[in-house]
């Protein structure tokens, strides 16, 4: 009985439009509820909205939020939310298969569906518990491209606009505040790409696809998990790419195991930790975490 009842509940909350956010002051609902699909975006909520409305991101800590799949309770409280902010770019494909109510869903990519890469499909691999997955069709870390990043929060005060009217004055103060400091980051990046030039890096996971473009790196993706030893066929492929990729950085999503760091050394490669600052980090924030990941990359 409890399996039927919550299909039903999947499938009847699926009405209304995409985009269509209602006022919850209008309706009197109190204090409304916002979910997102991954950090970045629960951030931005937040910096917006401060202490006038409930930010949830509920994904662990030890998932990759593109791929982690909620339980039928979390789905539910999606369903529950008064506004519920997608990524896009085929970011938490989940999303696509239970049924939202669409007059609560926020595409914050969908300003620029001609700036979204598309990308080979990479082999099936897993990282953290979120079970096996190919890396294909479009690339997802848009917030990367600290530019897209700016376009996003912008669809996300226009949305908490909506959402709270009263609120709208002290949104786009926020929002002046917020981007003020994306643009400090992205003009401290773009000064890094010019530094490097053509300097060959490589990313141990395809996931630099839109700091690659915005900032002008030369860069080459692996399949690497930090948490994993490559094999020798990995070192062996490594070596066929040094060949006409002299690459002496390599940017990793966390830090790699010792052994891996110490093979790497041996072949005159740096490691630089670049977070893709998808989930939380485990102190500070979304700019702490980003200013750390810029300060690794200068020095």
């Amino acid at each position: 009985m409890r399996k039927l009842l919550v299909i039903t509940v999947l499938l009847l909350a699926g009405c209304g439009v995409e985009g269509e956010v209602p006022s919850t002051e209008a309706v009197g609902t109190g204090v409304p509820v916002i979910y997102t699909v991954n950090y970045p975006l629960a951030w931005m909520a937040q910096q917006l909205l401060a202490d006038t409305a409930e930010v949830v991101f509920p994904a662990p800590a030890n998932v990759d939020p593109a791929f982690w799949q909620p339980d039928t309770d979390t789905v539910l409280r999606y369903q529950q939310a008064d506004l519920v902010l997608l990524n896009g770019a085929g970011y938490a494909s989940w999303v696509a298969r239970v049924s939202l109510p669409g007059r609560t869903l926020i595409d914050t990519s969908g300003a620029y569906p001609e700036q979204l890469l598309t990308v080979p499909a990479g082999p099936s691999h897993s990282h953290g518990p979120g079970g096996q997955h190919s890396h294909g069709e479009l690339a997802f870390t848009t917030w990367l491209d600290l530019g897209l990043a700016r376009q996003q929060s912008q669809a996300v005060s226009v949305a908490a606009q909506r959402l709270l009217p009263s609120q709208a004055t002290a949104i786009e103060q926020r929002l002046a505040e917020l981007q003020r400091m994306l643009t400090v980051m992205d003009e401290r990046l773009m000064a890094l790409g010019r530094q490097l030039g053509e300097r060959p890096l490589l990313y141990s996971h395809p996931v630099y696809q839109y700091l690659q473009r915005r900032y002008q790196l030369n860069g080459r993706a692996l399949h690497w998990e930090p948490d994993q030893v490559p094999d020798e066929a990995q070192w062996s492929h490594l070596q066929g790419i040094l060949q006409s990729h002299p690459a002496q950085i390599m940017l990793w999503e966390a830090q790699p195991l010792p052994e891996v760091q110490v093979r790497l050394d041996e072949l005159g490669i740096k490691t630089v930790v670049f977070s893709p600052m998808g989930n939380r980090p485990p102190s500070g924030d979304f700019a702490s975490g980003m200013a750390a990941n810029i300060e690794r990359l200068e020095q």
